[in-house]
């Protein structure tokens, strides 16, 4: 085997001290993990060899045979690799309630990346009232007002992942704006682009945004460019649910790379897909639509979730305008005679102008209700709209917004939309990495729903399903894209490769058994085949179970003054 290099990055200093203890104290470890076949993150074929950590740290990545350490782990006949990367997590509010997060952590995940919106800034009262109505089921109140104040909430509570943000457009947006459907006026835009800017400071890792939903959707592509060109000042990137998944595929993915182009920045589609059997063949056009944005030398990536079935409010089978003033304004509307029969032909028509699941699901079959907040409606979890209907004696669209109005919420809600033809074409793209767009929870959550299986089981079906079983990508690939790629698009410094000066973000694994096992019709099923987890340098899940150990820091952008590396 050749010989290892010893490859230093971040402060000079940082190089120059890690070198000299290399040099001098090779042989002595805190935790040396033996005999893994080693997979660096990089994308090339594994190596056999161990690999020695110190502090946070690792240190040497080889053949060390005379080695020692305070803790040895065994890793004969297992992969070893750095943590994967959560790209789309949705975990904030779980990790107040339990750090352990445990969901993903026995997929192998250290780095959780909050997107799509954020938990700050929270600048008005309404805004206070909105997150407090969230938080409820949690037993805790809102005590922050910026995105940062709630990210080192969560680190000095104690967590077990890693954790970094996006910051969310749309609450920009309702900081100044509120949920109207305006635009903002000069000066509004200058007081918008001034939080941005506050944001980035303080560690945002750039502008994320959620366009299908009421207030986001609001936002011109104007307003978008003049937000993400101050986070761009800072090294921000621009990460998005774009405007359309289904009828208007390729003018959400050419929207999102004119404002990559025009403020200059980045950009990466979430959750890449083709939503709806009638847009199926889309895919290879928004594919190419990407690939000649790279080749002009455009920064464009995706990442995806595993699975041909989505997950979202059942307001989604509503338009958005509905929502104009906020949800409580459109649940005032439904209850209206006039505006309900205006919304079911709209509803039942076939257009294009708003994302409308309830067209795109094709049956109400495909529509599965998952969790209500009115307890006399939770005998209907797990059942589809069109049981529900039948049950009812109602027609679809009416027991849409009946559901709604009687439980007060978004009602949440599984649509099964995309071709597994589909997911194989996304996952085999070299510019994909993968994201949850789940929180992490324990299994024994039940209490709230039936939650999609990609809360149990989307990074180790990647692995089992399509690694494994369907040779989709070779394992090292489908490493690199969990790992170093994910954490080179969103810039966490020394994170994402197996190499001496990066931290100690480690997952053990049987490429054997690693498998997913929720369904859905049984979501609550650890995901088999992690053995250990490090994270940090510590170890947090020690054959399979966790340790009690909770080491995550919060993870801070490019433009934080006093960046921890």
């Amino acid at each position: 085997m050749r010989r290892i290099l010893l490859l230093f990055f971040g402060a000079a200093s940082l190089g120059c001290s890690l070198a000299q203890s290399v040099k001098t104290t090779v042989n002595r470890f805190d935790i040396l993990i033996r005999n893994g076949l080693i997979y660096d993150g990089s994308g090339r074929p594994p190596q056999p060899g161990d690999v020695g950590i110190r502090g946070d740290r690792v240190v040497a990545v080889g053949k060390l045979p005379q080695a020692v350490a305070t803790t040895v782990i065994d890793a004969q006949g297992k992969a070893v690799a750095p943590g994967f990367i959560n790209v789309l997590s949705h975990t904030g509010l779980e990790l107040l309630r339990d750090g352990h997060s445990m969901s993903d952590l026995k997929q192998g995940v250290t780095t959780e990346v909050f997107g799509e919106d954020s938990w700050g800034p929270i600048n008005t009262d309404a805004m206070r009232q909105q997150v407090n109505l969230y938080l409820k089921p949690y037993n805790v109140t809102c005590n922050w007002t910026t995105l940062s104040d709630f990210m080192t909430k969560l680190q000095q509570k104690g967590i077990t992942p890693n954790i970094a943000s996006y910051l969310g457009a749309g609450q920009v947006r309702q900081s100044i704006l509120g949920d109207a459907d305006v635009k903002p006026t000069p000066a509004q835009l200058n007081q918008m682009r001034a939080i941005v800017r506050k944001a980035m400071e303080e560690g945002a890792l750039g502008i994320t945004t959620a366009l299908i939903y009421p207030p986001n959707t609001f936002a011109d592509t104007a307003e978008l460019v003049a937000l993400c060109k101050e986070a761009g000042r800072y090294g921000g990137r621009y990460i998005a649910h774009i405007r359309s998944e289904g009828d208007r595929l390729e003018e959400g993915v050419k929207e999102l790379i004119q404002v990559g182009r025009e403020a200059s920045v980045p950009v990466e589609l979430y959750h890449f897909k083709a939503s709806g059997q009638r847009n199926w063949p889309k895919m290879e056009s928004a594919i190419s639509i990407i690939n000649q944005a790279r080749q002009r030398g455009q920064d464009v990536t995706a990442n995806m979730y595993t699975y041909t079935a989505g997950a979202t409010g059942l307001t989604s089978c509503l338009p958005p305008y509905l929502f104009n003033g906020g949800f409580m304004a459109g649940w005032k509307r439904l209850q209206d005679p006039a505006t309900r029969q205006k919304l079911a032909a709209e509803v039942q028509k076939r257009g294009n102008d708003w994302e409308n699941m309830f067209q795109l699901a094709g049956s109400t079959e495909n529509i599965l209700l998952t969790a209500f907040e009115v307890d006399s409606l939770k005998k209907y979890n797990g059942k589809t709209l069109g049981q529900i209907a039948t049950i009812w004696h109602r027609d679809p669209v009416e027991t849409v917004m009946d559901l709604i109005v009687a439980d007060k919420s978004r009602v949440e809600t599984t649509y099964f939309l995309m071709s597994e033809a589909n997911v194989k074409k996304g996952i085999s793209q070299p510019w994909v990495s993968f994201g949850s767009d789940a929180g992490s929870i324990a299994d024994d959550r039940k209490d709230i729903g039936v939650v999609h299986p990609r809360t149990f089981g989307n990074f180790a079906r990647l692995l089992g399903k399509y690694v494994r079983e369907e040779q989709v990508m070779s394992l090292e690939e489908a490493i690199r894209r969990l790992t170093s790629l994910p954490a080179t698009n969103h810039k966490l410094p020394n994170r994402g490769l197996l190499r001496p000066g990066y931290f100690a973000d480690v997952v053990i694994f049987d490429p054997a058994t690693v498998a997913d096992r929720a369904t859905f019709a049984d979501p609550f099923q650890y995901a088999t085949g992690i053995q250990h987890v490090l994270i940090n340098g510590r170890l947090v899940l020690k054959e399979g179970e966790h340790t009690g150990v909770f080491p995550g820091r919060a993870l801070w952008g490019p433009g934080r003054k006093s960046r921890a590396r």
